[in-house]
C-alpha cells in the first residue's frame, strides 16, 4: 500500500501544538481541514485550516471516552469541508513523547461517526489524528475502507517529520556519502534518498542545481526543459560537449546544416540525466523534454518534496508559485542578471536566490510583484500574434557560469539545511537573498504578503493547500 502522509506549515503546526500541549498534561482537541493530492507515489493531505476546539465549549467530557468534540463543532467543520471540497480530520492528544497510538475507545468512536461523516462531506476522506509531543498517528476513512497514516511533514524554514513511532536506523550508509552523513547523520541521508526534487529549467542554473542535488544523494529528480543545447550556452551547461551541440553542423557555412544542428542537438534534460546518473548511479531520474506550463507536466511535480525554479519566464514563475502553495511544496527561484545599457556599459550585476515557503509571508512571488500580468500576456501570444502587436524581442542577455554558481550553491545549501532541519532557528530567517558581484555583498530582501492573495492566503478564493481539488494555472495540452 502506498504511503499516506500529511503536510502542514510550520505556522499552523506551532498553533496546533501549543493548543494540544499547553503544559497542563490534559487532553485537548481540534479539527484539521485539508486538501488532498493523490499520485502513484503517495496520498498527501494538505492542511488548509486549523480549527481549535475550545475546552469546555467545543471539547467536552465524552459519553463513551474521556473527551469529545461537540456535535455543533463537528457539524460546522464538516459543513465547511462539504462546501469547500476539503477533508475532515479530528485531532486530540495523548501523553508520551516519541510514540503514540489510538486507544480502543478512540477506534470505536471512529466506527460510530466516520461512515456518516464521509457522506456529510460529500465523499471524504475523513479521519482522525492523535499526537504525542514528537509523534503522530492517524486513521483515514474512505468509502473503500480504512488506512493508517505513515507520517507528517512540517514544512517551514526547518522541516520537521513526525511518525507514529521512531523510524529504525539503518546500519551505515554508502561510502560515497560517509563524509556528509557525519554532519546530518544516517537518518538525514535516508531522508535525502527518499526525497523527490523537481528542477524547472536545465540551463546554466538548473544544470548546476541538478549536479549538486544528485551528489547530495537525492533519490529522485524530475527535470523539465524543452530546450536543446547550442554553442552559445554550452559554456554554462554542466558537462555539455561540442558533440552535444553538434558544433560541426552549427558552425557550417551552409544554412540548412545549421538548421539541422538546432533540430538534432541533444536536449538539456538528457545532458542533465547523464550528469546526475554519473554522480549518483542509484538516482531515479525523470527527463521531461517539455514545458512546465503544460498541465500534464506540472502534475508530475505535485508530489515533489522540493522545487527549484531555474527558468525565468513569467508563466513558469506562475506555475511554480502555484505548486508551492497549492501543494505545500517549498521551493527556491534562482537567477542572475547583468544589466547593460545602450552604450554597452555594465551595470550592477547581481545573483538572486528566493526561498518560497508555502505560507502567508513565506515569499510568495505573486505577493512580491515578481509575476507581472503584462508579461504573462506577452508570453501567451503566438510568434505571429507578437509580430502583429509589435512585440519587441529582447536581445540575448549577458550571462556567465560563475554568476549562476553563486545563486545555485546558496540554493542547494538552503535546500539541504531546510530539508534536514539544520538551520539555527534563532538566527536564520526566510526570504530572499541577493549577491552584488561587483560589491562582493550579500543582501537580505524583505518579503511582502497580501491578505487576499490567490496563491498563499487563506481567503475563500485562494488555492492554498487545496491540492488536486483546485486547478493549476496551466495549459490543458
Amino acid at each position: 500500500m502506498k504511503p499516506i502522509t500529511f503536510r502542514i506549515t510550520a505556522e499552523q503546526f506551532s498553533t496546533l501544538h501549543a493548543h494540544l500541549f499547553p503544559g497542563d498534561g490534559d487532553e485537548h482537541g481540534a479539527v484539521l481541514l485539508a486538501g488532498i493530492s493523490e499520485t502513484e507515489r503517495e496520498t498527501r493531505f494538505l492542511v488548509r485550516e486549523v480549527l481549535l476546539a475550545k475546552d469546555g465549549a467545543d471539547y467536552v467530557p465524552g459519553k463513551f471516552g474521556y473527551r469529545m468534540l461537540t456535535a455543533d463543532f463537528v457539524a460546522r467543520a464538516s459543513h465547511k469541508c462539504a462546501q469547500q471540497k476539503l477533508c475532515y480530520f479530528a485531532v486530540h492528544c495523548h501523553g508520551g513523547t516519541d510514540s503514540v497510538g489510538f486507544s480502543a475507545v478512540d477506534l470505536e468512536s471512529h466506527k460510530r461517526g466516520y461512515p456518516a461523516l464521509i457522506d456529510i462531506t460529500n465523499g471524504g476522506p475523513v479521519g482522525a489524528l492523535v499526537f504525542a509531543i514528537n509523534a503522530v498517528a492517524g486513521e483515514i476513512w474512505t468509502r473503500h475502507g480504512t488506512a493508517a497514516l505513515t507520517g507528517m511533514t512540517v514544512v517551514g524554514l526547518n522541516h520537521r517529520r513526525l511518525f507514529p513511532e521512531p523510524i529504525p536506523r539503518r546500519n551505515g550508509c554508502a561510502a560515497t556519502f560517509d563524509r556528509q552523513a557525519l554532519i546530518f547523520g544516517e537518518i538525514g541521508q535516508q531522508h535525502l534518498a527518499q526525497a523527490k526534487v523537481g528542477i524547472i529549467g536545465l540551463g546554466g542554473v538548473g544544470s548546476l542545481i541538478n549536479e549538486l542535488v544528485a551528489r547530495l544523494g537525492v533519490g529522485e529528480i524530475v527535470a523539465i526543459d524543452y530546450d536543446r543545447i547550442e554553442s552559445s550556452n554550452r559554456s554554462r551547461v554542466v558537462d555539455s560537449t561540442p558533440w552535444d551541440a553538434l558544433e560541426w553542423l552549427s558552425n557550417s557555412r551552409w544554412r540548412w546544416l545549421r538548421r539541422l544542428a538546432g533540430r538534432w542537438s541533444r536536449r538539456k534534460v538528457r545532458i542533465a540525466e547523464r550528469v546526475a546518473c554519473k554522480a549518483n548511479p542509484k538516482v531515479r531520474f525523470h527527463a521531461l523534454p517539455n514545458d512546465v506550463t503544460s498541465l500534464q507536466v506540472a502534475q508530475q511535480l505535485a508530489d515533489a518534496d522540493f522545487l527549484f525554479l531555474c527558468a525565468d519566464s513569467m508563466q513558469s514563475r506562475l506555475v511554480f508559485n502555484a505548486l508551492v502553495h497549492q501543494y505545500l511544496i517549498p521551493g527556491i527561484q534562482i537567477g542572475s542578471k547583468v544589466p547593460v545599457d545602450a552604450e554597452g556599459r555594465v551595470g550592477n550585476i547581481f545573483s538572486v536566490e528566493r526561498l518560497v515557503l508555502p505560507d502567508s509571508g513565506g515569499g510568495c512571488l505573486l505577493c512580491n510583484q515578481l509575476i507581472v500580468a503584462s508579461k504573462l500576456q506577452e508570453e501567451a501570444l503566438s510568434p505571429a500574434e507578437r509580430e502583429r502587436q509589435a512585440y519587441v524581442k529582447g536581445v540575448k542577455a549577458p550571462s556567465v557560469i560563475t554568476l549562476n554558481a553563486l545563486g545555485s550553491s546558496q540554493a542547494a545549501n538552503d535546500f539541504l539545511f531546510s530539508f534536514l532541519g539544520l538551520f539555527n532557528a534563532s538566527l536564520a530567517s526566510a526570504g530572499y537573498r541577493m549577491h552584488f558581484a561587483r560589491e562582493r555583498k550579500w543582501k537580505a530582501v524583505d518579503v511582502e504578503s497580501e491578505e487576499t492573495c490567490l496563491h498563499c492566503s487563506g481567503s475563500p478564493r485562494s488555492a492554498f493547500a487545496r491540492g488536486d481539488r483546485h486547478s493549476l494555472p496551466c495549459k490543458a495540452k
